[in-house]
């Protein structure tokens, strides 16, 4: 009797530990995209569109980066402002091959950590990196923050009419 308990609980783990498995979260980045030819095509949209370009740098291996991109997604106001004033991409970064050149354009945003947000205007041009740390409220991210952090770099925001 009790070998069957054993063999009848060893059968519970391993389809609950199965079906944990497939309720990870779904992969957003996509490790066979060239960044390169992501980041130039980011840039000619934002050109037709007047938008900055919004970077999101990570990995399907960053859980941070996972959660960032699920917590702006989910949010209806912060989805809505990322897609009226972004054009909004996800770079992936291998772990083992930093991609060094690409890094040098964005100068080197990677020093920050994972996720690390860049803005690009809509020629390409360097705006700013966001340290997604500084976003950051306990084990999520502060929505006050990340509203602020998107806010500030639309191109509204960096337009000097705005300030007349």
């Amino acid at each position: 009797m009790k070998k069957y308990y054993i063999i009848s609980m060893l059968i519970l783990f391993f389809s609950l530990s199965i079906d944990a498995q497939n309720k990870k979260e779904p992969l957003i980045y996509n490790p066979d995209l060239d960044v390169s030819i992501q980041l130039d095509s980011a840039i000619a949209k934002a050109m037709v569109e007047n938008k900055n370009v919004l970077i999101q740098i990570g990995g399907n291996w960053c859980s941070w980066c996972l959660k960032f991109h699920k917590f702006v997604i989910e949010d209806e106001e912060l989805s809505g402002l990322i897609d009226s004033n972004y054009v909004y991409i996800l770079m992936n970064i291998d772990r083992k091959h930093k991609q060094h050149e690409m890094m040098g354009r964005l100068r080197f945003p990677n020093r920050f950590g994972f996720p690390v947000f860049v803005i690009l205007n809509n020629e390409g041009e360097y705006l700013h990196t966001q340290n997604s740390a500084l976003l950051e409220k306990g084990k999520s991210y502060d929505r006050k923050k990340v509203k602020n952090f998107l806010m500030n770099w639309t191109v509204k925001a960096l337009s000097p009419e705005s300030y007349k």
